[in-house]
């Protein structure tokens, strides 16, 4: 497990995309050389002069396309710590993974990357009477390959350092995990278990195994964890949700041994966590409506003064709710494939993050009618596709949004603005039979 977690690490890498295209562009010049070498010897009479370059030519080439190369990568760069320092200061620190994530952004320093190890090497083993015909066709195509992808990369850079661009792909990945969260899985999952089992369990000792470092837990790879919890005989219990901050030396995990035996090795289990400096949202909902509340929140800031970016940023958080709670289950428990428990973890409730989507936004921006109509509206659209349970929920939510609102400074429209949304919102949840 512990090779798995270093191989996802190494792909997840910025420098990993590049570092392929460089090994690439190894095998590319040994390609290219052995058949310029087998097609200038044997057909050199038959192929036509206009395709054999001589060195001086071959040479100006390479030189040319390294000096190209270099000056596209100084200012892809800049352009990169450009987008870096707008999304730092205008939109959230948190939303720089996305850019540097981005494969595009990967791929394009990739090509660079090749084209400019092909040219370097065909440069240095270039011969006095070496007459090209493969690498130097293929040097022209890398250069045309080259510009192209500069080209993209602008294009891409200045659409991903618009807002709504940026609120656009948060929201899109955002839903595509809240998807993959509920899927159905091939292990065996369950929001209840027979409580005879559990009180039988809580009679047994439990053991604890503990941190052994601190940091964001970025994701459980939970289908392992009932395996390895059935080859050892054990009932696994997770202290810790997806997107917590573990403290070095708390426990982590509690576990049962079905078989009393004390010579299994409980640490074992940490290898099935990843333990990291940041969150992320490979596993975790609520990291990525956290980054569209950080958004509003920066927008409606008295620097940027943005109400209609912040109120973007919440219909798109009232859009991940309504999708959330469309397919939203509190699982809790893990079983393997003969229907024994095997591991427990507590999840997070939908109210959870419904809390956690709004409440900032309620502190921040309760002065800006905008943005609190904005969040009355979601909440409108959110309980309107949704069964009882969540309209009131959502019924109670919106109670609190509007008793934080200070109406004193209010004039006689938006009194009547805010009230028509406020009403709209309690008769839809009405129907939810609200008390």
């Amino acid at each position: 497990m512990n090779k798995e977690k270093r191989a996802v690490s190494i792909r997840n890498s910025f420098w990993y995309i590049p570092a392929l295209y460089g090994v690439s562009s190894l095998v590319l010049v040994l390609m290219t050389s052995t058949l310029d070498f087998w097609l200038v010897s044997q057909f050199q009479e038959s192929l036509p002069k206009i395709l054999l370059t001589k060195k001086s030519v071959a040479q100006t080439l390479y030189g040319a396309l390294i000096t190209s190369i270099l000056t596209m990568t100084t200012i892809s760069f800049s352009t990169i710590m450009v987008v870096l320092t707008t999304y730092t200061t205008q939109f959230s620190p948190r939303t720089l993974q996305d850019f540097m994530k981005n494969r595009l952004t990967q791929h394009v320093l990739g090509v660079y990357v090749l084209g400019f190890i092909f040219s370097l090497i065909n440069l240095l083993i270039l011969g006095s009477d070496r007459s090209g015909l493969l690498s130097p066709t293929l040097t022209v195509l890398l250069s045309i390959v080259c510009l192209a992808f500069f080209i993209i990369f602008i294009h891409h850079s200045s659409r991903f350092v618009q807002v709504n661009n940026l609120i656009g792909q948060i929201r899109k990945s955002g839903s595509s995990l809240i998807q993959s969260t509920f899927e159905e899985k091939d292990f065996n999952q369950s929001s209840t278990w027979d409580q005879n089992e559990l009180d039988g369990l809580n009679e047994k000792e439990k053991r604890p195994v503990y941190a052994q470092r601190s940091g964001y837990l970025q994701a459980v790879r939970i289908e392992s964890i009932i395996g390895w919890a059935k080859e050892n005989h054990m009932v696994i219990e997770a202290n810790f949700q997806i997107g917590d901050y573990i403290q070095k030396g708390m426990p982590i995990f509690y576990c049962w041994n079905q078989n009393d035996d004390e010579q299994s090795s409980i640490e074992e289990c940490l290898a099935f966590i990843v333990i990291g400096n940041e969150r992320t949202d490979e596993q975790d909902i609520e990291f990525s409506i956290q980054k569209l509340v950080e958004i509003a929140v920066k927008a409606i800031s008295p620097s940027i003064n943005d109400p209609h970016t912040a109120v973007n940023c919440i219909n798109r958080i009232g859009s991940l709710l309504t999708e959330l709670a469309s397919v939203y289950q509190p699982i809790r428990y893990y079983s393997d494939d003969e229907e024994q428990l095997r591991f427990m973890m507590n999840p997070r409730l939908f109210r959870d993050y419904l809390f956690k989507s709004f409440y900032l936004i309620r502190i921040y921006g309760k002065h800006d009618l905008a943005v609190m109509t904005g969040v009355l509206e979601a909440l409108y659209k959110l309980a309107a596709t949704q069964d009882s349970t969540v309209k009131q929920e959502v019924w109670k939510f919106g109670e609190t949004i509007l008793n934080s609102i200070d109406r004193t400074e209010m004039d006689d429209w938006d009194i009547d603005f805010l009230e028509k949304q406020a009403e709209k919102l309690e008769d839809v949840c009405r129907e939810g039979n609200i008390q």
